[in-house]
């Protein structure tokens, strides 16, 4: 089968395009940029903007189906950028499936959509846990009217599903890890409470699988069809443990000091008015909405992705940390 996959060149689509060409389809991969990595891996690349809606139809031509992976990401940017990106982009595909006839599509989401600030959750599925309001940070907002457009789209003649991996980590990791590692080399990390708060994350590995078994599941009238799925490695940890082991993995310091939270929040708020007013370059150090994330237990129930396609995730999180550790240091 002929499969498009949107950001085939970050780091779950880079797994995604690997798995979906072991498994023998042609893939297409749609990037802002091009990647060495596709290349050896037999992929075709096409590139291009998400926000321009013929650039993605005509990248969709002759695809049955469509793993919608790329978003804009990030704590901090303009919502006219997010909304491009994660908005309008999405819209584009759904448009490119309509036109092309593809049958189905599965789209790449986030917890965040149901974001709520300092509001726990425990054992949660997307039955239970509603959206989010307020959203304070723009990749949430634009994130969950992009996973709604996908819900809206299910249909006889196109098949969608939202799929909400939850802190995707692993090998090949280039974005959390490095800069995870850059601030606790220079004594920058601090867990905002705490730090005993439980949340749930995903083995890189265990996330793409969640996609594939989604897609072998999913057609007209399936479970899954127009259906949201929380999607983790089921094991809940504390902050505290989950830093901690993924920096023992790189070789960094560990986290030791805590800051409280109204403090964290209360220096969110400095620092997104410093970044508007100024404007300052690169990321603030601390938002309100990563404030409340990092404080916030946030665990979800694996039963209904396991019921209805079958996902069970391969790599514990003691495995992946152990990956993890050889892939930055080398065997023991």
């Amino acid at each position: 089968m002929k499969i498009l996959v949107t950001g085939g060149g970050g780091f779950l689509g880079q797994v995604l395009c690997r798995g979906l060409r072991e498994r023998g389809h042609e893939v297409v991969s749609f990037n802002r940029g091009r990647y060495d990595a596709l290349d050896r891996l037999g992929v075709t690349q096409v590139q291009g903007d998400l926000a321009q809606r013929d650039a993605v139809i005509a990248a969709a031509a002759g695809c049955e189906a469509i793993f919608h992976n790329a978003a804009k990401a990030g704590a901090w940017g303009s919502y006219e950028s997010y909304r491009l990106a994660n908005v309008v982009g999405t819209q584009n595909v759904i448009d490119a499936c309509r036109a092309h006839g593809i049958g189905r599509l599965v789209y790449t989401s986030t917890p965040s959509v149901t974001h709520r600030k300092t509001h726990p959750v425990e054992g949660g599925t997307a039955d239970t846990v509603p959206y989010g309001d307020d959203l304070k940070a723009p990749y949430a907002a634009t994130k969950q009217i992009a996973e709604k457009l996908v819900i809206a789209a299910n249909a006889a003649a196109l098949a969608t599903v939202a799929l909400r991996p939850r802190l995707i980590w692993g090998v090949g990791d280039n974005q959390l890890l490095p800069r995870l590692v850059e601030r606790a080399n220079a004594g920058r990390l601090r867990f905002v409470g705490d730090g005993n708060n439980r949340i749930d994350t995903t083995y890189v590995d265990n996330a793409a699988q969640a996609h594939f078994d989604a897609f072998e599941h999913l057609r007209p009238g399936a479970t899954c069809a127009g259906r949201a799925y929380f999607i983790s490695n089921g094991e809940p940890r504390t902050v505290r443990e989950i830093l901690n082991g993924l920096l023992a993995a790189a070789g960094a310091p560990l986290v030791t000091k805590t800051i409280p939270f109204g403090v964290a929040y209360a220096a969110g708020v400095v620092c997104e008015g410093l970044w508007h007013a100024l404007p300052l370059k690169g990321e603030p150090p601390m938002t309100r909405f990563l404030a409340e994330q990092l404080s916030t237990t946030h665990w979800y129930d694996m039963a209904p992705a396991r019921r209805d396609f079958g996902y069970v995730p391969a790599v514990s999180i003691h495995e992946g940390l152990t990956r993890l550790k050889v892939a930055c240091m080398g065997p023991a």
